[in-house]
């Protein structure tokens, strides 16, 4: 069984001591059953379970290719599963869609697209429009509100090409800011950015955070885990283990998921390339 924390606020283990697959839970923002994932039959994700506490700032934690992004896009139907369920606050992605927020690697984008900043952001506006009504004054005044708020509303009407990469990754974070979600996944937000996009996203998370949001965050520096995750989630092509940062975040489970590869000091770690 893995390694889970039984407190009331951790992510739940999802066998019991009769190795039966446990119900799902109806409340919790994300619950995933026995998730498994494979790219040219070759498995990536195999017999994933948790549950996600609500109002948390989540850690996805791992070494390259233990399938971070990839349980993010299983989850949010963009790569398919082997086999496996999973219910956001209770339903199927398509029923809850509108709940959910998205940033996807930086690099995954095409910037070379000829749109402004201000446009992207207005485009978080649609799945709350349907399909036959455009954003208007409305939609605009919001979605420039949130670029304000992540430093970005002097760059509006700039190129989304002419932006600098911290600049890309902040419209981004203000487009799924205009969504209004309840439930956020951010893969790598922190990657390769400048010091002032990382104050922006960690406010951003904070945020969010403080109005009740639940946000899983693919990460990979270690030294700044504990600062930023209330949980994590340590993946190594399964669940190695879940729960509050002070309990999972530990030399024991970051040894099982990194393995060699994590140099080990005092009672935490300090990571190297993964």
């Amino acid at each position: 069984m893995n390694k889970l924390t039984s407190s009331k606020n951790s992510l739940q283990g999802m066998t019991n001591n009769h190795g039966q697959q446990e119900k799902q839970s109806a409340t919790a923002p994300l619950s995933v059953r026995d998730l498994a994932v494979a790219y040219h039959k070759k498995p990536v994700l195999s017999g994933v379970s948790f549950d996600i506490p609500e109002g948390q700032l989540i850690g996805i934690l791992g070494p390259n290719g233990a399938g971070k992004s990839t349980l993010i896009k299983a989850v949010l139907g963009l790569v398919p599963k082997m086999h496996g369920d999973v219910r956001i606050f209770g339903q199927s992605y398509r029923e809850q869609r509108r709940r959910i927020g998205y940033v996807p690697q930086r690099e995954s984008v095409d910037w070379d697209f000829p749109t402004h900043a201000l446009d992207v952001v207005t485009m978080g506006r649609y799945g709350h429009l349907g399909w036959f009504r455009r954003p208007g004054k409305k939609e605009r005044d919001l979605a420039a509100h949130c670029l304000e708020q992540v430093g970005m509303g002097d760059y509006m009407y700039r190129q989304i090409s002419q932006l600098s990469g911290g600049q890309q990754q902040r419209v981004f974070l203000a487009r799924a800011l205009v969504q209004d979600a309840d439930l956020y996944f951010m893969d790598e937000p922190f990657a390769g950015v400048d010091a002032t996009t990382e104050k922006a996203i960690i406010s951003l998370l904070e945020q969010l955070k403080q109005q009740g949001k639940t946000v899983l965050v693919v990460h990979h520096d270690l030294a700044t885990v504990e600062e930023y995750f209330d949980h994590v989630l340590l993946l190594n092509g399964r669940l190695v283990a879940g729960g509050p940062t002070h309990e999972v975040f530990v030399p024991d489970t970051l040894q099982e998921t990194y393995g060699g590869r994590i140099a080990m000091i005092g009672s935490r770690s300090e990571k190297g390339q993964v």
